[in-house]
């Protein structure tokens, strides 16, 4: 990483102290990644993020109090801009869906072996979505059953609708800024107004409707 750039900053919510302290160790050791907050419980990690998001959270499931995915909803609904992870156990495939579906932008699979966290924190950042394909299937077909014409996207505009496509074929914010000959900051600007005209919050989300279209 080049001194003149951030490193992407991540906040983890994990109940078990052992896996979280690994989890901000792995980050903190990374040049381009810097654990900012740690939360054992949803209710904390939601009223502190509230007010000073991070780029990523990485999100357990299985927390105390409120789950992962009911602080995902939360965390959504009161505008929060930060790319989520979901962190199970196992591969559920019903309540990682539900997680996708409120708002996160992919899962990680306990446990994490450190370079798989690292890419998948800079996957989802960089406008990836970390998830398998059943998944991935599972988000399209909600959004094709019993739901409203996308008469959003019509408000995009020439720029916005080219990078909705792209989105859709699975390329990076990088690779889209290089695609249109502009930054990086640019295309997340794009990205942000789409996503509010299309109201999703995730790329998954925001693919879906525009594969439904």
């Amino acid at each position: 990483m080049k001194n003149s750039e951030k490193p992407i900053t991540v906040a983890v919510v994990e109940d078990d102290e052992g896996i979280r302290r690994t989890l901000a160790l792995i980050l903190n050791r990374a040049e381009d990644c810097h654990c900012v907050a740690q939360y054992s419980r949803g209710e904390d990690a939601v009223a502190a993020i509230s007010d000073t998001p991070p780029d990523v959270i990485i999100m357990d499931i299985n927390l105390p109090g409120i789950s992962g995915v009911e602080c995902v909803r939360q965390l959504v609904a009161r505008g929060v801009k930060a790319q989520i992870l979901m962190l199970t156990v196992h591969k559920d495939s019903d309540v990682i869906f539900e997680a996708l579906a409120a708002g996160a932008g992919g899962y990680l699979v306990k446990p994490v072996p450190a370079a798989h966290l690292l890419e998948a924190v800079r996957d989802v950042y960089g406008g990836g979505a970390p998830m398998t394909s059943s998944i991935a299937r599972k988000v399209v077909q909600s959004f094709q059953r019993g739901q409203p014409p996308v008469s959003e996207e019509d408000s995009l505009s020439p720029r916005e609708r080219d990078i909705l496509n792209m989105l859709s074929q699975g390329f990076m914010y990088k690779e889209i800024a290089d695609k249109l000959g502009t930054s990086y900051a640019t295309v997340r600007t794009h990205i942000e107004r789409i996503y509010g005209k299309l109201h999703v919050n995730s790329r998954s989300q925001a693919v879906a409707k525009s594969l439904k279209r």
